[in-house]
């Protein structure tokens, strides 16, 4: 028998050689709040996910709640059991950097403290060590609405592929992708990021590096205000609530939008558009203060503008801000 000497790569039989298509792999450092909103829809996309977290509980924690979040997709007739099967076979937490070795994309998303920031050098670190495992063409990315991008990749070597994001959250039809480009990032990963967002059928907006973005900055002038409103006994919160969503066709009111996002973060947020722009109208209104000092922070501690039970539904008013 004759010996068969042509390579047989390029006829199909092997895939040794085969093109892997971008943002088949990607990866989430940090999987609270935030980082499972990302791993939920990018995995939902068909991407496969890698999630790193800080222990073994915090994983199995994540993926319950991310499995418990397909459900009620499913019990709204958004999906069913054999893709919540195979959107949950698409994910996997790790404890080890190691295994986002081939992301092509790897966004970092650490939690927020109590206090509702996020550590500056804990992100550094991230970045740093994302730098170690992942290609040089691979995009490492931040999930913020702060100026934050230029500092973390300034310490990298190849700093032109970082950037940053903003997903909103608030509802899983805000489909918007907020694309900040910082001081070193290329235009190509600012394409490759165009891309993606269009793969995870979000509307991308391109974004100057700026404390608030364009989302914030809209949101905390309406919120002060609305608090400006009700504290002049104007109306009730409920009525507030009533004309944000009736005239401005709004999905919630903007005191339950707040309690939504959680205050902790609005008034650290608030706190460091003030600093950074030097107007008072970004500065908290005291009744967010007096909100953010009682940990009474919205939906998540199950008291904040309203009252929510154990299942995060509104049960009315707070009556003791």
């Amino acid at each position: 028998m004759a010996e068969i000497i042509e390579p047989i790569e390029e006829y199909g039989l092997s895939s040794k050689h085969k093109k892997r298509s971008l943002f088949s792999k990607i990866g989430v450092v940090g999987c609270g709040r935030d980082g499972r909103h990302i791993v939920s829809l990018t995995a939902l996309s068909g991407m496969e996910v890698v999630f790193i977290e800080v222990s073994q509980e915090r994983i199995e924690e994540a993926v319950k709640d991310i499995s418990n979040g397909l459900d009620t997709k499913i019990e709204n007739w958004g999906l069913t059991q054999s893709e919540k099967r195979a959107t949950m076979g698409r994910i996997k937490g790790s404890l080890d950097y190691n295994d986002l070795r081939g992301c092509d994309f790897v966004i970092e998303c650490i939690r927020y403290e109590a206090n509702g920031e996020r550590s500056t050098e804990l992100r550094k670190e991230v970045f740093r060590n994302l730098e170690l495992v992942l290609a040089n063409d691979a995009i490492i990315a931040t999930n913020a609405t702060t100026v934050i991008i230029s500092e973390l990749a300034a310490d990298l070597k190849f700093k032109e592929r970082c950037i940053s994001l903003h997903f909103p959250i608030s509802h899983s039809e805000a489909r918007l992708l907020e694309i900040v480009r910082g001081t070193f990032t290329s235009e190509e990963a600012i394409e490759k990021i165009n891309l993606f967002a269009k793969m995870i059928k979000h509307t991308p907006v391109p974004v100057h590096e700026s404390s608030g973005l364009v989302s914030f900055r809209l949101l905390i002038t309406m919120l002060n205000e609305a608090c400006e409103t009700w504290m002049e006994n104007v109306a009730s919160l409920e009525d507030i609530d009533k004309v944000f969503t009736i005239i401005y066709g709004q999905r919630y009111g903007i005191f339950h939008l707040a309690d939504i996002i959680g205050i902790e973060k609005l008034v650290m947020m608030m706190e460091d558009m003030f600093h950074e722009y030097g107007d008072k109208k970004y500065k908290a209104s005291p009744v967010l203060w007096r909100l953010y000092r009682s940990k009474q922070l919205g939906k998540s501690s199950g008291r904040g503008f309203y009252i929510y039970d154990e299942n995060g539904k509104q049960l009315g008013p707070n009556k003791l801000i």
